[in-house]
């Protein structure tokens, strides 16, 4: 597996692109009127204790209030949890004017605002920090147990007598010698106390530790050992990520190269027209099938359908092969539209049970490199596949796109003839209502030319119905939804 990661940099964005043997895989792109703030540390104030909810909304000094489930504030030392849950409810964890220290774990998506935590973790590039926890853990992603052991060992090794805290190893750590993990640690430590002296001094409503910029945070989360190359096009951004892995990730410097091409950088590699594909609804199979995926608030679906394909033996094998290849192209899409919540997946129906199960692992096999936590369930009785995947960021289509002002979102319009009526609705509720000599419709074009064609004989009778006469005019900047009824 090949991998290369693409940094595109300009004054107002940085974007940040995963290509895996030649395809896009991941993308990322950060503003900067619109930097996300996962990771970042506020020091904050509760606005309001909502006892219902088993939640608080706290004022970090963002646009919106923040939201703090109870199950995301740390108990207090002894405070006994059922099921990793605290005993006690909201009104007696917080108290409205109260200060607390808080991580942003989901940045506001939509309407919500951005979702806290005060179960503060402070990464870096081996390890993360866990300031109030006592364990030691290791990535699920680590899966030979020697290594496993060996890590915990290192970290254990580097531990002083009465330091407080605890670690999670990540997989980026997997071959570093104990050394280097036991440097991290240390500074760890020394980020976390500049972190705690910033938050004492600190005013409620503001960032006491602000996460690494998007470039950096792609050195630090993404450049493992199977990225063969880093590739930038911004000499000084590049200088910054020299810099970042000579002290964080030295294994990464002979990687990092700075791109002069006066081609940019994306449309070397493809990425461009990969990026407008990811916006719409269709994605085209190689075999000739293709997927549509909806994204609606409540959940996204992904419908597989055979389409041009008609296979070579017998329907059950066209099926089979058509969603074999549609788990494939599903896992990347997940991952370059970063589609999160609940994925409801309508495969083609398959009538044998070893058809279902290999289609359901092949959809598995294909998301184990995905960065974002997910969990599938088996086929359901209907043939669907549900799953879910973490959303902590916006999707590639909240962060490039907005609703049609035309459709309001609802990716249809209605038709002339829809509007016509509704016009006429309109002429008798005024020509009933007021008292005026006659009546002017404006409306777009082809709504007024339906009205002058097959329309102009009910148009004519209700001229004559309501004994006023109605003219017509275009207005070029009304959608095909939109008309006034004028009284005159």
């Amino acid at each position: 597996m090949s991998e290369e990661i693409l940094i595109n940099v300009t004054p107002q964005e940085t974007r940040v692109a995963l290509v895996e043997n030649g395809m896009l895989q991941e993308l990322y792109i950060e503003r900067e009127r619109r930097r996300g703030i996962v990771g970042n540390i506020f020091k904050g104030r509760v606005s309001r204790v909502l006892p219902g909810m088993e939640a608080a909304f706290v004022d970090v000094g963002l646009e919106r209030t923040a939201f703090l489930h109870a199950s995301d504030i740390h108990p207090i030392a002894g405070e006994e949890r059922v099921n990793g849950d605290v005993t006690r409810s909201i009104s007696q964890l917080l108290h409205e004017g109260q200060e607390v220290l808080v991580q942003v774990v989901k940045d506001p998506l939509g309407t919500k605002g951005a979702r806290l935590t005060t179960h503060i973790t402070v990464p870096a590039r081996y390890l993360v920090f866990m300031p109030d926890a006592h364990n030691v853990g290791v990535s699920q992603k680590i899966d030979d147990e020697a290594e496993r052991a060996r890590l915990r060992e290192a970290v254990r090794a580097h531990l002083g007598e009465g330091e407080t805290g605890g670690f999670i190893v990540r997989t980026a750590a997997e071959g570093a010698d104990a050394e280097a993990i036991g440097a991290e640690m240390r500074f760890l430590r020394r980020l976390w106390d500049s972190i705690r002296d910033r938050a004492a001094r600190a005013a409620p409503g503001t960032v006491v530790h602000e996460d690494l910029p998007l470039a950096l945070r792609a050195l630090r989360d993404l450049a493992a050992g199977q990225v063969e190359k880093v590739r930038i096009d911004s000499r000084r951004t590049c200088d910054r990520a020299l810099d970042f892995a000579a002290q964080f990730v030295p294994e990464m410097a002979g990687r990092i190269e700075y791109y002069p091409g006066e081609r940019p950088i994306f449309d070397l590699y493809g990425v461009e027209d990969e990026i407008q594909k990811a916006l719409q609804r269709r994605v085209d199979l190689k075999s000739g099938g293709y997927l549509i995926i909806d994204q609606p608030e409540a959940m996204t679906t992904i419908d597989v359908n055979t389409g041009a394909y008609v296979g070579h033996r017998n329907l059950e094998e066209t099926i089979f092969k058509t969603n074999l290849e549609a788990a494939q192209a599903i896992a990347r899409q997940l991952r370059l539209r970063n589609l999160g919540g609940i994925i409801i997946i309508d495969f083609i129906d398959m009538a044998q049970e070893e058809h279902r199960r290999q289609v359901l692992r092949a959809l598995e096999k294909s998301l184990e490199r995905d960065h974002a936590k997910n969990q599938i369930c088996e086929v359901s009785p209907l043939g669907l596949v549900e799953m879910t995947r973490k959303r902590t960021r916006e999707s590639l289509e909240h962060v490039l796109c907005e609703p049609c002002p035309t459709c309001g979102g609802r990716g249809t319009i209605k038709t002339p003839e829809t509007v016509c009526y509704e016009i006429f609705r309109e002429i008798l509720r005024a020509a009933r209502a007021f008292d005026a000599e006659r009546l002017l419709v404006l409306a777009a074009q082809e709504v007024v030319d339906l009205l002058l064609d097959e329309e102009s004989t009910s148009l004519a009778e209700l001229e004559e119905f309501i004994g006023k006469p109605v003219r017509l005019q275009v207005e070029a900047l009304y959608t095909q939804e939109q008309f006034d009824v004028v009284l005159m």
